[in-house]
């Protein structure tokens, strides 16, 4: 978690227009399509059969697993931060299985993206609770 105040609902958080929810299934669906296509062509027997024959034989497909969740959430929080949503943000009526995701640490292979009408928006309230 950081140290920002967590928001009360998840429209709080994410002020993204309709259309936006594409890039986050595209970003999560290029990849499952070319793991598809691969594995049409043989390449997950390939990569089962090199790690069963490298030096940490079956015990080396027990990491598998891990390796492509690793690969998810780097692609999610990626996608995230490059739409402006901090990964590791939790609104208050979200939380628990299945959106357990922030509180692992960011593999978001970019920082999160200011998108100036935040900004904007924020330096105007405090300026409005000031004048108050």
């Amino acid at each position: 978690m950081t140290d920002k105040k967590a928001p009360a609902t998840m429209h709080e958080m994410d002020e993204r227009s309709m259309p936006a929810w594409v890039l986050s299934f595209s970003a999560a669906m290029v990849p499952f399509c070319a793991f598809c296509y691969g594995h049409s062509r043989g390449v997950t027997t390939r990569v089962v059969e090199r790690v069963v024959k490298s030096p940490v034989g079956v015990y080396g497909l027990l990491a598998l697993p891990f390796l492509t969740l690793g690969m998810e959430k780097s692609i999610y929080d990626t996608v995230q931060s490059w739409q402006g949503l901090d990964p590791n943000v939790v609104p208050k009526d979200r939380g628990g299985f299945p959106s357990g995701g922030s509180s692992l640490p960011s593999f978001s292979l970019i920082p999160v993206r200011k998108i100036a009408k935040r900004l904007t928006q924020a330096i105007d309230q405090k300026e409005q609770q000031e004048e108050k």
